[in-house]
């Protein structure tokens, strides 16, 4: 959000002359978004930006058909009706993908090379979101090239989330991948605790994850995302419609290791996963 904020900065918004900015938050309860996204359409905005999720843009898209809606990391928007085509969005709605080929597999990949020995890896995955049958779609393709097991641990709420770890773990799990999703980012400190006392190398979606102590993170450069995200605003606010706005695909990714967690879990980084790293976190 501050890059987002910044961006529209260096646009000339300034914030009580010519930009009023409102924030809702569902604090990682989707529940709550329809309410919120009605309680935003109500103050008749230029604009609805929807943050991070499939369920966040839909549920933007529903509130209006009339306010340009601009979402910032969905999976598949074309899948989720969100979108009729990445080049040409159709209606009031554009935005950022969150979802580029092959990145299910590097993750695997980086997961891997902490358990090389082990034959079965873990997905915690919330199944109630669109993303996530998505990735672990892909995971189980990459899997299956590496000749190596994944398996699905489900969790749909916090309290599910302690006993799917441990089970992962029961199971034999060389290793975790944490699948991003409001549930689990909002989790993300809870996680990485609890992955630390069980042992496990995991790898996760979001640099936010390894800030609050996960052990590596793979994924988009969500700072870029909201950079361009601010871009998109300003050409609607200068008359651009949302459905001659392609969809924009992520094109930077950025590895994140947290060297004081591996140290913590008594794990060796690799020097071929070390050189990779965008940032090391000591």
């Amino acid at each position: 959000m501050p890059k987002f904020l910044g961006r529209l900065g260096e646009l000339g918004y300034v914030e009580g002359q010519n930009l009023h900015f409102v924030y809702r938050s569902a604090e990682g309860r989707p529940e709550l978004l329809p309410d919120l996204a009605s309680d935003l359409v109500r103050m008749k905005p230029d604009v609805l930006v929807t943050g991070f999720g499939t369920v966040a843009a839909k549920t933007g898209k529903a509130a209006s058909d009339r306010v340009a809606v601009v979402f910032m990391a969905v999976g598949d928007s074309i899948g989720a009706g969100i979108v009729e085509s990445l080049a040409r969005p159709g209606g009031n709605v554009t935005g950022l993908s969150d979802l580029a080929a092959g990145l299910q597999g590097g993750r695997l990949q980086l997961v891997q090379e902490m358990a090389p020995a082990s034959p079965l890896f873990a997905a915690i995955m919330n199944p109630g979101t669109p993303y996530a049958p998505l990735a672990y779609k892909e995971l189980e393709a990459a899997a299956k090239v590496a000749k190596i097991q994944v398996r699905a641990f489900e969790v749909r709420t916090p309290a599910e989330i302690k006993p799917q770890l441990e089970a992962a773990k029961a199971a034999g799990a060389g290793g975790l991948v944490v699948l991003e999703d409001p549930l689990t980012l909002s989790q993300k400190s809870e996680i990485a605790a609890l992955v630390l006392s069980l042992r496990l190398p995991a790898i996760y979606g979001y640099r936010e994850f390894a800030e609050a102590g996960g052990l590596m993170s793979y994924g988009t450069d969500h700072a870029a995302q909201w950079r361009r995200g601010a871009e998109i605003v300003d050409r609607i606010l200068k008359g651009e419609k949302p459905s001659d706005i392609p969809v924009e695909q992520p094109t930077k990714f950025e590895l994140v290791i947290n060297l004081k967690t591996a140290k913590a879990s008594g794990f060796t980084v690799p020097e071929l996963v070390m050189v990779g790293a965008d940032e090391v976190i000591e």
